[in-house]
């Protein structure tokens, strides 16, 4: 041993390198090894390396569609062996999965055994297993063997394999491709043969085609499981751009079975197992998430898939349906996102360019094999020739080979004599005495003739790009013939995608209730019961000192509020996303859900069916009426679009503030009333229909000498057979008919429809009315009573009318309104021990 220490500047075989470019070189190397030989597909055959692999190793063993099966693992060992030096498992898997009906659109393999369920269960292993190829498979073999494709040595360069398949038939389309390389990944849709035929056969025609005009024919993607594609747009943007998000439903029907409601579902969305689907949907019923579910379970057998839910006697089956789309895999997403290798690069891809490529591709493929034919073509032919001018000189060919001494000399002669090349020679002396019959002969002849007409043809095919056009297109139409069928999964155009709330909740009837400082909630209409006219009611609501109920209101649960304040702002929410509460239930504060400014004060609401149906936001109006008696008239498509800190409904003056509002629908009469008693009734036609800002005309002229006169309600007249109801402050309140009412000009100062006297006290509300309606009325400290409209005396105009309600020393009404009666309901006395009033 030496204490010396080495030299390291002295010469050696160690090369100093930087750590970093070392590492990212390394990586780059790794990374570029994944996403070329491992993760990602070619775009012209659609196959990853080990597909190719395993679908070559098939072949090579001759296990095609019309032979006899072979076991698993001795298709695995002879790819495994041959082309694959990597797991057992990863050929095994990649085997499998190209047999799974539930996993390729057009599976590639025939498994004979147990090759796993929809519900992911492991297929058995390969020694238990057989499988051999699809016919469909051999599509993609076809011509492999005739210098269509570059051959590449395989892992150790004792073997040749293919770089690529030559892929009759589009591959990367119709099975679509899924996999997770280094910094990016792919996730490829199938697609229907028929469709992608029909497209790239539109492509061929013209290559100047848009992704547009390629939709007409390739629709949507077309999964092996069925179900249905919830809204295009996903759709579009994965064929315009490589990349898209498709939804996709299980299909379902409601059926009615021995008086049991039952969900059917029949066929569920790709790559979703069942058997998690099913388990994940009994957590969410136990956690209460999903109600109305007394039972499920899977009676999927040989002849389909079948899930069958019951449902509770009360339970809405859309609902509920509804509710397992949002919660559970019965809808699920697909996201698109096209990287294939274009020449070894990975490329996002779009509809157009995969079929440009894999239509380059077959051009290839087509030039190819048309130069390997032809050749093959001429060296038969050459050889023909010779046999037939051997036989046009039998005689001579004879004495030739007898009087030579050996089959060289033969072979020399021949050359030399006839003037043959060494092939001709050679097969000349190779053939068989019976083709010195004149029937073979003639054979010989025929074949050659054909043989002449073969050649030509494929130089007019080499020569011409329509040719090769038209073989491709020849092909395609041939492969769509065999092998095309229907779709499997639907489309629903219209629909997004997205569960709306809506669809998750029964459209029931509810009694809005706002009070005056802002509180709102929504109970069902069926806690409140009718009452005989004079009775004191049932407490409504519970609210804070000093406040009262002010808007009081029937609405469906689909309904969406149009909230107008006194300052004219719109605001809009929808019924659904009120609280609920009891009948005695204060609420929430409005302010919690729009926002609505500190000063302003919720004067009118009105409830709308629906914003989205043009034919309904085009062929109704919004009316308004200030307390000034300001009229207003503006198309309700302008108020369509909601927005969270709401717009401006209408331009108030300082003096003024919002009062009313109504929905009509063009041809409706409006009745204005004031608090003096008086009122005016005019066609909604004398009104002009106005912009969103616009402050309105003059509606009703106003009693000059009396400075607190204001108006204290607006009708909109839509029945023909209506009364008007009015009300006065201290619980009076009478029918008239609304005839007696004459229709005058807009801004008139109107006639009486009240006698306003210290008794009834002044005018508080006008309703318009028929005798299948309820009222329901609330005075200031909360109470309330329901009555039906019917209890009311029909009275002249100008009358003061009977009294509707008991109100206590100091009360007041403070809110009015009509509710449409159910069936089967009846009128009855509260239980307080009310009893009707003498008038």
């Amino acid at each position: 041993m030496t204490d010396e220490t080495p030299d390291l500047e002295s010469p050696s075989n160690i090369i100093p390198i930087n750590i970093e470019d070392e590492m990212r070189g390394a990586y780059i190397d790794y990374s570029m090894s994944v996403i070329i030989s491992r993760a990602l597909p070619d775009v012209r055959d659609g196959l990853k390396p080990v597909h190719r692999r395993v679908l070559f190793g098939m072949a090579e063993l001759g296990v095609n569609y019309n032979k006899p099966f072979k076991k698993s693992a001795r298709i695995v060992g002879e790819v495994l062996g041959k082309y694959h030096p990597h797991g057992d498992a990863s050929v095994y898997d990649t085997m499998v999965r190209m047999a799974q009906d539930w996993s390729l659109r057009y599976p590639l393999v025939d498994g004979q055994g147990n090759f796993g369920s929809i519900d992911g269960d492991s297929p058995a292993a390969m020694r238990y297993t057989e499988a051999r190829l699809k016919r469909i498979a051999e599509e993609i073999l076809t011509d492999i063997y005739k210098e269509t494709v570059d051959f590449q040595p395989n892992f150790d360069d004792s073997l040749e394999e293919p770089s690529v398949m030559p892929a009759k038939l589009p591959n990367l389309l119709l099975n679509g491709s899924s996999g997770i390389a280094v910094g990016m990944a792919t996730n490829m849709a199938p697609h229907n043969l028929t469709e992608v035929v029909d497209g790239i056969v539109a492509y061929l025609d013209n290559a100047e085609i848009s992704v547009e005009e390629l939709m007409e024919h390739v629709k949507a993607p077309d999964f092996p499981t069925g179900g249905t594609i919830y809204g295009m747009e996903g759709v579009k943007s994965a064929f315009r751009t490589g990349r898209g998000r498709v939804v996709i439903r299980a299909n379902a029907t409601i059926e009615e079975n021995k008086g049991k409601t039952q969900i059917i579902v029949t066929e569920i969305p790709y790559m979703v197992n069942k058997a998690v689907m099913l388990e994940k949907t009994a957590d969410l019923i136990n956690e209460k998430r999903i109600e109305g579910i007394s039972a499920f379970r899977d009676e999927s057998d040989r002849d389909g898939l079948r899930v069958v839910y019951d449902l509770k006697k009360d339970a809405i089956a859309n609902v509920v349906l509804n509710n397992l789309y949002k919660h559970t895999s019965l809808q699920s997403s697909f996201g698109i996102n096209n990287v294939a290798l274009v020449k070894g690069r990975p490329m996002v891809l779009n509809l157009k360019d995969m079929i440009r490529y894999y239509v380059e591709h077959r051009f290839e493929v087509v030039t190819r094999r048309t130069q390997y034919e032809l050749r093959e073509a001429e060296k038969r032919a050459h050889i023909l020739q010779g046999l037939l001018i051997a036989l046009d000189n039998i005689d001579a060919v004879i004495e030739l080979i007898r009087g030579s001494r050996d089959p060289e000399v033969a072979k020399n002669g021949l050359m030399t004599r006839f003037d043959l090349s060494e092939v001709q020679a050679k097969a000349i002396l190779e053939m068989r005495l019976q083709r010195l019959t004149g029937l073979e002969r003639d054979k010989l002849q025929a074949e050659f003739d054909e043989l002449m007409k073969q050649i030509a043809d494929l130089k007019a095919i080499l020569a011409s790009e329509d040719r090769k056009r038209q073989v491709i297109k020849d092909e395609l139409i041939d492969v769509k013939a065999r092998y095309g069928d229907p779709r499997r999964t639907q489309i629903n155009a219209l629909g997004d995608g997205d569960i709306d709330d809506l669809s998750l909740i029964a459209d029931e009837e509810m009694l809005i209730t706002i009070s005056h400082e802002g509180y709102v909630k929504r109970t069902p209409l069926s806690e409140y019961r009718t009452q005989g006219r004079g009775g004191v009611g049932a407490k409504a609501v519970v609210t804070k000192d000093e406040d009262f109920t002010e808007h009081l209101f029937t609405a469906t649960m689909h309904n969406t509020l149009l909230i107008f304040t006194q300052k004219g702002r719109l605001y809009w929410l929808p019924v659904y996303k009120l609280p609920e509460g009891t009948r005695t239930a204060k609420g929430r504060p409005l302010a919690n859900f729009i926002n609505i400014e500190s000063d302003d004060k919720v004067r009118a609401v009105i409830n709308v069916k629906s914003l989205d149906n043009e034919d309904y936001i085009n062929n109704n109006y919004v009316v308004m009426c200030t307390r000034q008696g300001t009229i207003k008239k503006t198309l309700l498509e302008a108020y369509s679009r909601p927005r969270q800190n709401g717009i401006i409904a209408i331009t108030i003056d300082e003096d003024d503030q919002l009062l009313g509002v109504c929905l009509t629908n063009g041809d409706n009469e409006i009745v204005i009333a004031s608090s003096a008693g008086k009122a005016v009734r005019f066609h909604e036609s004398r009104v002009r229909p106005m912009g969103r800002t616009a402050a309105g005309v003059r509606a009703i002229t106003l009693d000059e000498e009396d400075s607190t006169d204001h108006v204290v309600g607006m009708v909109c007249i839509d029945s023909p057979d209506a009364q008007l109801l009015v009300v006065s402050e201290k619980g009076y309140g009478k029918r008239s008919e609304i005839d007696e009412y004459r229709v005058t000009n807009r801004g008139a100062k109107g006639v009486g429809t009240l006698k306003v006297t210290d008794k009834v006290g002044k005018l508080v509300a006008v309703l318009d009315v028929t005798d299948n309606d309820d009222l329901m009325i609330i005075n200031r400290s909360g109470i309330a009573i329901r009555m039906a409209v019917s209890d009311v005396s029909v009275i002249g105009r100008n009358t003061q009318g009977v009294r509707l309600i008991r109100l206590n020393e100091g009360d007041e009404i403070s809110s009015v309104t009509k509710i449409e009666k159910e069936e089967g309901e009846e009128g009855s006395i509260a239980e307080s021990g009310a009893e009707p009033v003498e008038d």
